[in-house]
């Protein structure tokens, strides 16, 4: 049994798993009958006290309107999030396929009862409903209730409205859940015989470039098969969206998305647009890393391999304790709040058969908590996942007391605590670093992950805006046609630093953000260099600064992100943001070609 075998087997990690009953007040399914049921009942109840009426209300009114619409949300989530949870953890597994899609639809019930009420209260004049806001017992609704009426140029009618959310069942859902359930199932072959492709992903951070090259060729190999399927679905739901888009009146794909964010169109493309630009960065560290490596250049199986010798695996428990100890070091109650999610059983870890690929935290429901998924592979890479989950976990956990309507926020500053969260965990990494070889390894995986969520995934923003705009312009496409994009999107990023295979051409056709969350990988980009500013505040004040740190995670959603990125003192709205936070992750790039440079001195003096 090979030590990485073993680690996986370890009886903590196969015992870290949810328990999902808090959800359902420990009644399983029927828990989730049950609270569908009584939402249902609210959802009528609500709909004949208020429907025609919303106009007429005053700020008492329409706060207790909100308190109903609160509960409401509360009993539908807590039934939603139990069947997403319980359906992610084994796709496979028919009865949990049924009860997600038995709540899916029930849910779309409940919505239609209730679309009255965001068109009336979109159609509302904006000064009436800015005197209305401006009352105390609004407070806990505010935002969300402002944030909403943004929406009122692409609003249907109420039995448009209506068709579209029941159709929404039959049409995205489904096919997201289909895609999901074929990903999922994917097994890719290997010399210790079929792997989840987690598995295989992560024989990709192999030191041994015949382990990479063979992991790379199998998953390929994999993904092959079904590609035929899975660009169906994609297609399908491209133009399914621009539809939709059409419908409501949306200028372009992203519109929409940007509207959810709170980011103005402008804004975005200024981001996109400054990550583009510095495409050199991610180049100039793969030129360097290929001369590390000795090879005349890399190929796309390369880019995540170790820079150094060492083979560096990491125990569960070993993994926790660092990670919760540098939380709990940095700030008690981000320790405190963190170690819940082991005690708690909040958090779900192994690598099981079906069990959905990826990690991810769900916020859930304000009366509950937050759940954490990992798909842990002991790899040293796994640490700072643990670390970038828990840190979306902190978020939510503090953010609880904001309710239903401003726990989250939007997309764009979703990643700010993981990231943060992530970057402390380095430092502590770094710091126990005891040779020039072991630091070098540590920087160069801190400076890769800063490319993968800055410019890969806005290289795949790029791919997303050539599909859906060729989608558009030329009809359904075919699977050489999406390779295609998909690669010219890569090679732009990578440039002459890497070859991209032939192979890799179909690998967009397993990233679920595709298919699930059109328009959402900028948001990391974003995140990204949100928080490394924010990173940069710390280091700049310390400890000075954790309790506006703290207070910027407990502020949930209940303001826009330019007036939450002030509480650190960060000017969203500075056109030059973009260009300081690119420059943070060039500093990384400094550093790391600085200890390349001692190491290959002290090699040399050996």
């Amino acid at each position: 049994m090979s030590a990485t075998t073993a680690l996986l087997a370890e009886p903590e990690l196969q015992r870290t798993e949810w328990d999902l009953e808090p959800l359902v007040d420990g009644e399983g399914s029927a828990g989730v009958e049950r609270q569908l049921d009584r939402a249902t009942e609210l959802a009528e109840e609500f709909a004949r006290t208020y429907a025609g009426r919303v106009a007429e209300l005053d700020s008492a009114d329409l706060a207790a309107a909100m308190r109903q619409l609160e509960t409401l949300h509360e009993l539908a989530g807590r039934a939603g999030s139990y069947a997403a949870l319980r359906f992610s953890t084994d796709t496979a597994d028919p009865e949990r396929g049924a009860l997600l899609q038995r709540v899916q639809e029930r849910g779309t019930q409940i919505e239609t009862k209730l679309l009255f009420f965001e068109l009336e209260w979109a159609a509302i004049d904006d000064g009436h409903a800015d005197d209305l806001l401006q009352a105390d017992e609004l407070a806990f609704c505010a935002h969300h209730l402002r944030s909403a009426r943004r929406y009122r140029p692409h609003l249907l009618t109420e039995p448009e409205e209506k068709i579209l959310a029941e159709k929404a069942i039959s049409s995205q859902a489904a096919w997201g859940r289909l895609f999901g359930e074929l990903t999922s199932a994917l097994t890719v072959p290997l010399d210790d015989g079929q792997v989840k492709l987690e598995l295989a992903l992560s024989r990709l951070q192999s030191p041994d470039r015949d382990v990479r090259r063979e992991a790379a060729e199998a998953v390929s190999a994999a993904l092959e098969p079904g590609i035929r399927t899975r660009s169906f679905i994609y297609n399908t739901l491209v133009h399914d969206k621009a539809v939709e888009d059409r419908l409501r009146g949306y200028p372009n794909w992203l519109a929409s998305r940007n509207l959810s964010n709170e980011a103005s169109d402008e804004s975005v493309m200024a981001l996109i647009e400054a990550v583009r630009r510095r495409y050199d960065i991610p180049q100039r560290w793969y030129s360097l890393k290929a001369r590390l490596l000795g090879l005349p250049r890399l190929a796309d199986y390369d880019r995540s391999a170790p820079v150094t010798a060492e083979d560096v695996t990491v125990g569960f428990g070993e993994a926790r304790e660092l990670v919760l100890d540098t939380y709990a070091s940095f700030s008690p109650v981000a320790g405190e709040v963190t170690r819940q999610f082991f005690d708690e059983r909040w958090i779900d870890a192994p690598v099981r058969p079906s069990k959905r690929g990826g990690a991810f935290c769900a916020y859930t429901v304000p009366s509950v908590h937050p759940y954490v998924m990992l798909n842990f592979t002991a790899r040293r890479r796994d640490v700072l996942t643990m670390a970038h989950e828990l840190g979306h976990g902190l978020h939510a956990a503090l953010a609880q007391p904001r309710g239903v309507f401003h726990q989250s926020t939007p997309l764009t500053l979703a990643e700010t605590a993981s990231v943060f969260g992530e970057a402390l965990v380095f430092g502590r990494l770094l710091d126990a670093a005891a040779t020039p070889q072991a630091r070098l390894s540590l920087l160069a995986e801190s400076l890769e992950g800063a490319i993968a969520t800055v410019f890969r995934q806005m290289a795949m923003n790029r791919f997303e805006h050539l599909v859906h705009t060729r989608r558009r312009a030329e009809g359904e496409l075919s699977v050489d046609r999406i390779n295609e994009l998909w690669t010219e999107t890569q090679v732009e990023l990578l440039g002459d630093s890497v070859e991209v295979t032939d192979g890799y051409r179909m690998w967009w056709s397993y990233v679920p953000h595709f298919i699930n969350s059109p328009g959402y990988v900028y948001a990391y980009a974003y995140g990204q260099l949100l928080a490394l500013s924010v990173y940069r505040r710390y280091v700049e004040e310390g400890d000075s600064f954790v309790p506006r740190y703290l207070e910027l995670l407990s502020a949930g959603g209940s303001r826009s992100p330019e007036e939450l990125g002030a509480i650190v003192g960060i000017d969203l709205a500075d056109p030059g943001f973009w260009d300081s936070g690119l420059a943070l992750v060039e500093e990384q790039l400094r550093a790391a070609e600085a200890a390349a440079a001692e190491v290959a001195g002290s090699s040399g003096t050996e």
